[in-house]
């Protein structure tokens, strides 16, 4: 029998056990496609992540808790049914809320409504071209009725697109031709007034820009090899039975392509434990490599940047003060949720909407003892990539990647 999920946990208990133990009351709560927003009677505002392993849903199938929340005034019965081995309670009802502090809007009851599809049509007022768009009763002055465009057509259409970008209608209907050609115009202006103007690459500017910002908060930048040696990986506690062995290029028995930042990392802290003054902060940018290309937030090349603090000052607080002063930098909003993975365990990621910007720890971690570190630390780790196709609003990553396809998030398909 398979474990059930911890929205499915949440909705039979309606309670919440934070890290410290306390027992929270559930006042409402949002189920999105990976994350839970939850609102605890005493307030509290929490994201997770729905995952049926999280420490949470552990600890919710043990039924494991210190104390109740003052606050909350848990209620004897919550408790009872808290503790209780199998809950048999049908009337949950769940009540959306917007986690944005910064917009407020009115709670709604959630319900699952089938939406009926209409035909293909292409919406002149969006970035992309919808396949099932739903019908809307709203009534425009707008008469032009487009023709079909096949699927070909359409994903051509979306190529040339920029963010936010009208298709060019006229006052007559468009044909296809006439469309891919004005984009066409469009996109080559781009890159002729980019030539004359700007001439900088997206990740290597953004590199430049973070680079810079981490030297000035006193971080010493380095560089580690891209091709390492599988020791290191399995240092990390990902040996060849591991699952995560699967996303590893490896080029012979001994040497891999680096999956990630850390194995170089560590052996740094190491080195300068012996010869800088503490604290030691370190950070590095560079390519890293792993075998997951599906989906439109995916890359099997990507560019990591990593930074490390050991020593006096490495703890949450700071941890999370060197991610918000750098976010905010670059202008983009995010939200923290409390996580584990397989590497350090408990993480603290950052994220924009559904997309995970970020994955911080606080250590010391078991890890820790492979490398000889012995010393509070703290570390995260931020995807280039990621960072952009948030900041100029791409739908697809590999708008952002280092792309024979894309320059700067522009077709060169012209």
């Amino acid at each position: 029998m398979s474990k059930k999920s911890l929205a499915s946990l949440i909705s039979d208990l309606q309670v919440w056990v934070s890290r410290s133990g306390l027992l929270h009351e559930i006042k409402n709560y949002e189920v999105s496609q990976r994350y839970i927003h939850m609102e605890m009677d005493c307030g509290e505002k929490i994201t997770v992540r729905n995952s049926r392993n999280s420490r949470t849903a552990r600890i919710l199938r043990l039924k494991k808790y210190k104390k109740p929340c003052k606050n909350c005034k848990v209620s004897d019965e919550v408790i009872n049914r808290f503790l209780q081995k199998h809950t048999d309670r049908t009337d949950t009802k769940v009540t959306a809320f917007s986690y944005s502090e910064s917009k407020k809007k009115k709670s709604k009851q959630l319900g699952h409504k089938k939406k009926k599809q209409s035909k293909v049509q292409v919406n002149p007022t969006t970035e992309s071209i919808q396949s099932n768009t739903s019908v809307s009763e709203d009534k425009t002055d707008n008469k032009i009725e487009p023709e079909t465009f096949t699927s070909a057509q359409k994903e051509r259409i979306n190529e040339l697109l920029l963010p936010g970008e009208k298709i060019p209608f006229s006052n007559e209907p468009s044909k296809f031709k006439e469309i891919e050609s004005e984009l066409v115009n469009k996109r080559r202006n781009d890159f002729k007034q980019m030539y004359e103007n700007d001439r900088e690459e997206q990740i290597a500017k953004l590199e430049r820009t973070i680079s810079q910002f981490f030297v000035d908060k006193g971080f010493i930048e380095i560089k580690a090899p891209i091709i390492i040696d599988i020791d290191s990986v399995k240092k990390m506690g990902i040996d060849t039975d591991h699952k995560l062995s699967k996303q590893i290029f490896y080029l012979d028995n001994k040497h891999c392509l680096r999956p990630m930042l850390a194995p170089g990392l560590y052996q740094w802290l190491k080195n300068f434990d012996k010869i800088l003054p503490d604290p030691i902060k370190i950070f590095e940018i560079g390519p890293c490599y792993r075998k997951e290309s599906e989906g439109s937030q995916h890359l099997e090349e990507f560019t990591m940047f990593n930074f490390c603090q050991m020593g006096s000052g490495a703890n949450r607080e700071n941890l999370l003060n060197h991610i918000d002063d750098l976010l905010k930098h670059l202008n983009i909003d995010y939200k923290i949720i409390d996580d584990n993975c397989h590497v350090y365990g408990e993480t603290i990621d950052i994220v924009h909407g559904d997309l995970e910007l970020s994955s911080a720890v606080v250590g010391p971690v078991p890890i820790d003892m492979n490398w000889g570190i012995d010393k509070t630390w703290i570390g995260a780790g931020l995807g280039l990539e990621r960072l952009l196709k948030v900041k100029h609003g791409y739908k697809n990553i590999k708008r952002a990647s280092k792309s024979h396809s894309y320059y700067n998030g522009i077709s060169t398909n012209l």
